[in-house]
C-alpha cells in the first residue's frame, strides 16, 4: 500500500469532515468536536476498562438511528460528558437533528478522558464543558490546532504531556481514511527514557520527527505507566468517505483499535476508557466489499498510531506543567 498523506495530513482530509477546538487555560482542559454538513454513519468499539460515554448504545448497527450530527471529545471525566450537551443545543438551534413529527433531535455520541488531576483550577460553579462544547463546535473548520489543543489541552502520560493529533492516508483505491485521536494514555508513546515513539514504523516522512525505531526498549516488559496517578483514557475517531454502513463502521473502529496497541505501551488497561469512534460521510462506494473494508481498517489503524504520536510530538510546554512535553525533554 503505498503511503501518502492527505493534503494537510488531519482527519478532515476526509471531505466534507469539520473539526473544532475549544481550550480553558486555566482549567486545563477542553473540548474537541467532529462534524459535516449533513449527518454521517458512525460506530464506536470500547476496549479499555474504564470508558465514559455518551449515546453510544445508539451506535450499534440494530439501532433506529443510523447517522449522527457530530461526535465529540472532551476532558473533564463524567463533568466533560455536559460537552455534548453544548453541540446538541447549538445544532438544533441551526435546525440539525434526527426528525421526530416537528421536532429535530441531534445525536452527538462523546467519549471523555480524566484530566482533573492536571494541576488546572477545577473549582468550578458551574460546569464549563456545555460551553467549551459549543464553542469547539463554533470553530470547527478544515484546519485546527494539534498538540496542546482541544481535548488533549490538558492530556498526560506516564512520564510525558499527551495532546491531541490526527493523521491521514489516500489509498490507491481512492478512498481517503483519517484519524482524530486525544492521548491521555496510562502507559507511553515513547520508548523506554527515549525520544523514539513505538509508532515510528508507521511515520510518512518526519510527521513526528523522522528519529526511526529505537534500537533498545529498556524494560519492555516493565513499561512506566501512571498507574496511581489519577486517571486516564485515549479516545478517538477514524473516519473515511468510503460509503460504510453502521456494521462496516464498527468492524472499521475495531481494526483501529490495532493502531493504538502499536502506538502506546500499555494500552487497552482497566484503568484506561479507551474508545474509538468511526465515522463515514458515504461520498465514495466500494468497489469490493470484502477487500476496501480489510484495507480500510488497515489504513485506520495505521492512521491512528501515527495520530497518537503526532499528539505527544506536538505537545506545547504551559506555565505550570507537572511533565514536560517532548520536544522539552528532547529538543536536542
Amino acid at each position: 500500500m503505498t503511503a501518502q498523506t492527505g493534503p494537510m495530513n488531519l482527519i478532515t482530509d476526509v471531505p466534507g469532515l469539520r473539526v473544532g477546538n475549544a481550550n480553558d487555560g486555566a482549567l486545563r482542559s477542553g473540548a474537541t468536536v467532529l462534524t459535516a454538513d449533513e449527518p454521517f454513519t458512525a460506530g464506536v468499539h470500547v476496549m479499555g476498562g474504564a470508558p465514559g460515554t455518551r449515546e453510544t448504545d445508539l451506535l450499534a448497527p440494530d439501532r433506529t438511528v443510523q447517522q449522527v450530527d457530530a461526535l465529540v471529545l472532551s476532558g473533564g471525566s463524567a463533568f466533560g460528558l455536559d460537552a455534548a450537551s453544548g453541540v446538541a443545543d447549538a445544532l438544533r438551534a441551526a435546525g440539525r437533528g434526527f426528525a421526530v413529527g416537528n421536532v429535530r433531535v441531534p445525536i452527538v455520541p462523546g467519549a471523555i478522558l480524566f484530566d482533573l488531576l492536571n494541576g488546572g483550577t477545577k473549582d468550578w460553579v458551574e460546569n464549563p464543558y456545555k460551553r467549551l462544547g459549543a464553542e469547539a463546535l463554533a470553530a470547527c473548520a478544515a484546519k485546527f490546532d494539534l498538540g496542546s489543543a482541544g481535548a488533549g489541552t490538558g492530556a498526560l502520560m506516564a512520564t510525558l504531556k499527551g495532546g491531541l493529533g490526527s493523521a491521514s492516508f489516500v489509498l490507491p483505491s481512492g478512498h481517503t481514511v483519517g484519524a482524530l485521536v486525544a492521548v491521555n494514555a496510562l502507559g507511553s508513546a515513547t520508548v523506554a527514557n527515549g525520544p523514539h515513539f513505538w509508532a515510528a514504523p508507521f511515520e510518512i516522512g518526519d510527521e513526528f520527527g523522522g528519529l526511526g525505531p529505537a534500537r533498545s526498549f529498556g524494560e519492555v516488559h516493565l513499561p512506566p505507566t501512571k498507574l496511581g496517578d489519577g486517571g486516564n483514557t485515549t479516545i478517538a475517531i477514524v473516519a473515511t468517505d468510503a460509503a460504510l454502513n453502521q456494521a462496516q463502521c464498527t468492524r472499521l473502529a475495531t481494526a483501529a483499535h490495532d493502531g493504538m496497541a502499536r502506538a502506546l505501551l500499555p494500552s487497552h488497561t482497566p484503568m484506561d476508557g479507551d474508545l474509538v469512534f468511526a465515522a463515514s460521510t458515504g461520498a465514495r462506494a466500494l468497489a469490493d466489499p470484502v477487500a476496501d473494508t480489510l484495507i480500510l481498517g488497515h489504513a485506520a489503524a495505521t492512521c491512528l498510531a501515527r495520530a497518537i504520536a503526532r499528539a505527544v510530538y506536538l505537545a506545547r510546554a504551559e506555565p505550570g506543567d507537572i511533565l514536560p512535553c517532548w520536544s522539552q525533554r528532547f529538543s536536542d
